[in-house]
């Protein structure tokens, strides 16, 4: 068995000591959907945390980040519907009086409980429909997916996914799940996205690694331009599986880091795939870039270009729109070092154009995956992005949202 292997079937409570389930409290307009979810460790927990940069923040975003810094979070509590967000202090009051009920149900102290919520901004949270349906909320350990799927808005999809880990000291396992269909730029995470382990890691080292992964999956991750004020990505560590502490600068750390960064980039392409009315998910690799900076941010521009984008949605291989979208990133390009591949055709070779069969291009990008491939030419350094074609069918999603 090699060391990373991914579960079959895998979610959020593949790992072991995790409990999750979800109700309905009737926050969504569908009757009878899941909207309020509980995820749960039995035993204690180091956790770790990363949040919107947004300066409009939502209320469970304030309450959570402060309740993260001390590592110790066993639960978090999310409902779907409504935002909690632009709510002042009656929001901050509901979050906390959300986290409070959850954790009288788990027989915690509310200290221990995170607390989320996405929908509608601007609008009260009905915190007493969340009182009244919390009792019949049962935690099992096969209740990932339905915690998937109450955490979901505009998704059409749950994602999900777990990777077993083989260590010379035994094996643990590693899962997560995450929502988020639009309202994707994010500057640190994605809407909401919840991973955990049954490995045991000390909470700063845990942190540590969670920013560098979220920098290299969720933060290279983008649907339409716009960053969430309700961002939370969390990760749960409760050493379930009885192997030593993971220690830093260890091959055990090197192995976990693996597995963190498997099951994040699985999240955030499935993300990108699931974007608001998209069609085709994409995928943009930087070569050749003078650092991972520069890298980086011709990746995440690229894929954001409205104009790339919409040429993508309507297989018209419109291949300048990609190189100019470059251009404008902020980072050292130059034109006459650079080579653009689109779907493994190559286009643009160090400021020469390459001849290419119109028709045949167009009949290549008639695919659900599109692969940008752009070497800079310029140093050593690559990062990957993603995102999703644009259609009209976002529009007509985000003009009738609130109604």
């Amino acid at each position: 068995m090699s060391a990373l292997e991914p579960v079959l079937g895998g979610h959020v409570t593949t790992p072991r000591g995790f409990l999750a389930g979800a109700v309905s409290a009737g926050l969504k307009s569908v009757p009878g959907a899941l909207d309020l979810g509980l995820l749960y460790s039995e035993r204690d927990c180091a956790a770790a945390g990363v949040f919107t940069r947004n300066q409009v923040r939502s209320a469970p975003v304030q309450v959570t980040e402060a309740r993260v810094r001390a590592g110790k979070l066993r639960a978090v509590v999310v409902n779907s519907g409504c935002a909690n967000a632009l709510t002042g202090a009656a929001g901050i009051r509901d979050a906390e009086t959300m986290a409070a009920l959850a954790a009288a149900k788990l027989g915690l102290a509310p200290a221990e409980v995170a607390v989320a919520s996405t929908g509608v901004t601007g609008v009260a949270l009905p915190i007493e429909k969340i009182r009244d349906a919390l009792p019949a909320l049962a935690l099992a350990a096969d209740g990932g997916p339905s915690f998937a799927r109450a955490i979901m808005t505009t998704d059409t999809v749950p994602k999900e996914v777990a990777y077993s880990v083989q260590t010379p000291a035994g094996s643990y396992a590693i899962g997560g799940c995450a929502k988020g269909s639009g309202m994707i730029h994010p500057d640190m995470a994605t809407m909401l996205a919840y991973v955990t382990t049954d490995a045991a890691l000390a909470p700063d080292l845990l942190q540590a690694i969670m920013r560098e992964t979220a920098d290299a999956t969720f933060n290279m991750l983008t649907v339409d331009g716009d960053t969430s004020c309700s961002d939370t990505l969390l990760v749960f560590a409760n050493g379930a599986a009885g192997l030593p502490i993971i220690e830093a600068v260890s091959a055990e750390e090197a192995t976990f880091r693996a597995a963190l960064m498997a099951v994040c980039t699985h999240l955030a392409r499935e993300l990108a795939r699931d974007g608001e009315g998209a069609s085709r998910l994409i995928e943009v690799e930087v070569s050749g870039a003078a650092s991972l900076d520069d890298a980086r941010r011709v990746a995440r521009t690229v894929a954001s270009s409205a104009l790339v984008k919409t040429a993508i949605a309507g297989c018209d291989p419109n291949w300048g729109r990609i190189l100019v979208a470059a251009g404008r990133s902020g980072a050292v390009v130059d034109q006459e070092r650079a080579r653009l591949l689109l779907q493994g055709q190559l286009l643009f070779d160090r400021g020469n154009v390459v001849p290419f069969d119109e028709a045949k291009m167009r009949s290549r990008m008639d695919a659900p995956e599109i692969a940008i491939r752009l070497d800079l030419g310029l140093g050593v350094v690559s990062a990957k992005g993603w995102g999703c074609d644009l259609t009209t069918d976002y529009v007509h999603i985000n003009a009738d949202y609130t109604t």
